[in-house]
């Protein structure tokens, strides 16, 4: 085997955690392949002997690709920040298999992602690092261009915005599927059946519903706030959504004639929806290979 052979298959054996890193720093599944690409490409380019610990040398690059990616999207950014949803990562997603899809899904619903998207680029990188993956304030340093105690203090200022939110119960989910799943269920069939007073026992006073653009050109509100509100969205429609795995919570689609238009992504705490998330943007479903709960 040469050297670059041997490179190679050292990649692989990263490229599932890297692939994590980025997707917990960006909500996008297209945006965190194409940093850990540029990870492979500068690990090819670059010379091997010099590097002591491979799996921190391309935590390292993909962590700097992406807070360049951020720093990029937040200078170009036309619309508010609500507007964009992150991508969902659904059980059969690019064939994953479970122990990847956990690596991705474990702990970082679209509730969660939600909540990061609020944060500068670089409380989001030394954040993502240091909580979800113990990376070193000495390590994270360099990458956000500060010093250890700036770059904890970052981290800090972050943790801070995400407890906040997570005072919201959107954020902390029930992390059961079997519950989750009862409570979908009763959702749909009171929709169907324009149980209003139903979905109003289901849904968490402050519930919210975030609809991506695609969703609002197709007649949909952007954003909905409240439980009467909420309910009078759905009170006698969703006839034909099918129970799913979406982002490793419940969720339904709504796939006429086999092919997925619409998905809902739905967190739950305590038996209530606390937040429902409609998307239907056309290249993102694409990316999804949704798998359809057994009745």
């Amino acid at each position: 085997m040469d050297e670059h052979d041997w490179l190679a298959e050292r990649f692989q054996e990263q490229r599932t955690h890297l692939r994590a890193v980025a997707y917990r720093m960006l909500g996008s599944l297209n945006e965190a392949d194409d940093a850990v690409q540029e990870a492979w490409l500068r690990l090819s380019r670059a010379d091997p002997s010099g590097i002591e610990n491979l799996g921190g040398w391309l935590t390292t690059v993909v962590a700097r690709v992406c807070l360049d990616m951020l720093r990029s999207r937040t200078s170009r950014r036309e619309q508010p920040l609500g507007t964009h949803l992150p991508d969902p990562v659904s059980s059969a997603q690019d064939g994953l298999d479970p122990e990847q899809e956990a690596l991705l899904a474990e702990g970082v619903g679209l509730a969660m992602l939600v909540v990061l998207q609020t944060l500068a680029p670089a409380e989001r990188v030394a954040f993502v690092l240091h909580d979800m993956f113990a990376v070193p304030f000495e390590e994270i340093a360099p990458i956000v261009g500060r010093s250890p105690t700036a770059a904890k203090m970052l981290a800090s200022r972050a943790r801070r915005r995400v407890q906040g939110q997570g005072q919201d119960p959107a954020t902390v989910p029930d992390a059961d599927l079997a519950r989750q799943r009862t409570v979908v269920d009763a959702f749909l069939a009171a929709s169907r059946g324009g149980d209003f007073d139903a979905l109003l026992a289901l849904l968490n006073p402050g519930v919210v519903l975030r609809a991506d653009r695609a969703a609002v050109d197709a007649g949909a509100s952007r954003e909905v706030r409240g439980a009467p509100a909420v309910a009078e969205q759905f009170s006698g429609r969703a006839r034909f959504a099918q129970p799913v795995l979406v982002n490793g919570a419940v969720g339904a689609v709504w796939a006429p004639g086999g092919r997925p238009r619409v998905v809902f992504g739905f967190t739950i705490r305590h038996g209530r929806i606390v937040e429902i998330d409609i998307l239907a943007d056309p290249e993102r479903l694409r990316q999804i290979d949704l798998a359809v709960l057994d009745d």
